[in-house]
């Protein structure tokens, strides 16, 4: 099984110039392959392969020496990188649905390019040292420890800092079965509502700092593009944007947690949030709150403790009675479910409750 380790790296200047080099050639090479790719298929109908281009490599470091000084698998993965776009492009255009865009891969820009891997070799961690291949030792903080067979390593440059991506193969973990199972309703006012009557708060990270931002959009309008003073107005938004999205997902990491050491299936509703966000009076809400992030932490978490996630229809699971099924209409102002039959609960908990029964039938 494979897991991703994530930490903080604290290089030098003068690695950081290397690592700030490695990524600008790199977003020089992807560039140029695509290039390459489109002008073959315009101009001679060839499509290229990875191989065709990651066997021109020792043709390019004969025209560009600068790309000797970067490890080969850096390079090879770029290639492979782009490839990889190209079989999503062309995957998406088999199964794409009505109105959406296939996705043409794109040139990156200076923004744009922000990481780089040694897919099989040319790194290692020894103490709180990382060792790569061309740019030397870097100091590493192992705020958890890591464990199984290194596999890859990813380099990752965010909003001025530097981080590592390691990937390891370890150990399926030992299961540990509760014999308990839930519903999850995934709500605005509350994260997450399960069928035991559990309440999950949403913080609202980004309304509790929409002044904040407000006010650091309004420096960067102001700034002339391309002065430095823009350039650091950009930096201080970008570094309050990661803020809450490092927030929200601390949150979603912690909530996960909960429900999966407590619960041995785990039952959402299949939301089409794509669709849910063009009502304008919920999309900020639905944006903030990271229901998709939510499942997919949970689904993770769950597939390395040998548990499960199922997700079901979630049509009328809010109007449909727990008890007797009938239907009650509700409008999103009513809070409580109130049925004939004389069942009376919070309508996020009725609606859990449905959402797990219709798991369970599954």
């Amino acid at each position: 099984m494979l897991r991703t380790f994530k930490y903080r790296i604290y290089p030098t200047k003068i690695q950081m110039n290397k690592i700030d080099e490695t990524l600008y050639w790199c977003r020089y090479l992807y560039n140029n392959a695509l290039e390459q790719r489109i002008i073959a298929f315009k101009k001679h109908n060839v499509s290229l392969s990875y191989n065709k281009q990651a066997n021109e490599l020792k043709h390019v470091k004969a025209v560009l020496p600068v790309y000797k000084d970067i490890y080969s698998q850096v390079l090879q993965d770029v290639l492979k990188r782009l490839d990889k776009g190209y079989q999503n492009f062309f995957r998406r255009l088999k199964t794409r649905q009505e109105n959406e865009k296939p996705g043409f891969p794109r040139f990156k820009g200076m923004n744009r390019y922000n990481s780089f891997t040694y897919p099989q070799s040319g790194f290692t961690v020894v103490g709180d040292t990382l060792k790569l291949s061309k740019i030397g030792d870097v100091r590493i903080h192992l705020h958890r420890k890591l464990v199984g067979e290194l596999k890859t390593c990813t380099i990752i440059r965010k909003n001025g800092k530097y981080y590592v991506a390691l990937v390891c193969e370890v150990e399926n973990p030992k299961i540990t079965l509760t014999n308990k199972v839930v519903g999850i309703d995934l709500g605005v006012s509350h994260l997450a509502i399960t069928s035991d009557g559990e309440f999950f708060d949403n913080p609202k990270y980004l309304r509790k700092s929409e002044k904040q931002l407000k006010k650091l959009q309004r420096i960067v309008s102001k700034r002339k593009k391309g002065s430095n003073r823009r350039r650091k107005a950009v930096r201080l938004l970008s570094k309050k944007h990661e803020q809450i999205a490092n927030q929200r997902k601390d949150t979603n990491h912690k909530v996960s947690r909960i429900l999966v050491d407590k619960y041995d299936l785990i039952v959402f509703e299949d939301l089409n949030i794509k669709g849910l966000v063009k009502n304008k009076h919920l999309a900020k809400s639905i944006h903030e709150v990271g229901w998709n992030q939510l499942i997919n932490f949970t689904t993770y978490k769950a597939e390395n403790a040998g548990k499960e996630v199922a997700l079901v229809n979630p049509h009328n699971t809010s109007q449909l009675c727990s008890n007797c099924g009938e239907i009650v209409k509700k409008t999103l102002a009513e809070r409580e479910h109130i049925c004939r039959c004389g069942y009376t609960a919070h309508r996020d908990i009725n609606a859990s409750i449905n959402i797990l029964n219709r798991g369970l039938s599954a």
